[in-house]
């Protein structure tokens, strides 16, 4: 095959790959453990990545807790779009993709398991669902994970944790700053399996 039509060719076959998945992406309904990559074309800093929680819902800047599971990547793109309009002079433009599905897991954990699974998201260097050793702390957990974005309120992080036997969640509020500042760390929180850490944005003035 000559060199031109050997270009021509593979170029189809990409136009063709890009294509397929295109349209798998439309119809994909988002579930819990999947990552998405939004970005703002109006505004590269609200550009990130953003968990699925195990309750389904993403956290995103302005607009605050949207419902992800459930819906497509194009469903999820309106109600953000929706969400911070009001904060620019035109309707901004999103783009929501389906940047990595939840990874299969084993469907026994076993009470000897080396590790546990931890959910990381909102102003967190590398949010997404993290591998860590039995018996890490709150605070090794968040030292040991990349740190955190430039709009992190690091006095208010949240740890959310289910219990699995109720359904019943409860939420503990952390001053990390204060710790990095030298306050005694005093009860820190061993972490379990499908704990879930936010950082939430911080305020104008904080």
């Amino acid at each position: 095959m000559k060199v031109g039509k050997m270009k021509t060719f593979l170029l189809a076959v990409t136009a063709m790959i890009f294509t397929t998945a295109a349209i798998a992406q439309s119809g994909y309904q988002i579930r819990p453990g999947d990552t998405l990559s939004i970005e703002v074309l109006e505004d590269s800093t609200l550009n990130r990545s953003a968990l699925v929680l195990p309750d389904g819902t993403i956290s995103f800047p302005f607009a605050g807790t949207v419902r992800a599971a459930g819906l497509t990547a194009d469903q999820v793109d309106a109600a953000i779009t929706s969400g911070i309009a009001g904060n620019f002079a035109s309707e901004p433009n999103v783009f929501v993709t389906v940047a990595s599905l939840n990874p299969a897991r084993a469907t026994a954990t076993g009470t000897g398991a080396a590790t546990v699974s931890i959910y990381m998201m909102g102003e967190i260097a590398t949010p997404g669902e993290k591998k860590l050793r039995r018996g890490i702390t709150l605070i090794q957990a968040l030292a040991e994970t990349g740190g955190f974005t430039a709009f992190a309120a690091t006095k208010r992080i949240v740890l959310r944790r289910t219990d699995t036997r109720t359904g019943q969640q409860s939420v503990s509020t952390i001053n990390y700053k204060a710790i990095a500042d030298g306050a005694a760390i005093g009860g820190d929180i061993v972490l379990r399996s499908g704990d879930v850490i936010i950082v939430p944005e911080r305020r104008l003035f904080e």
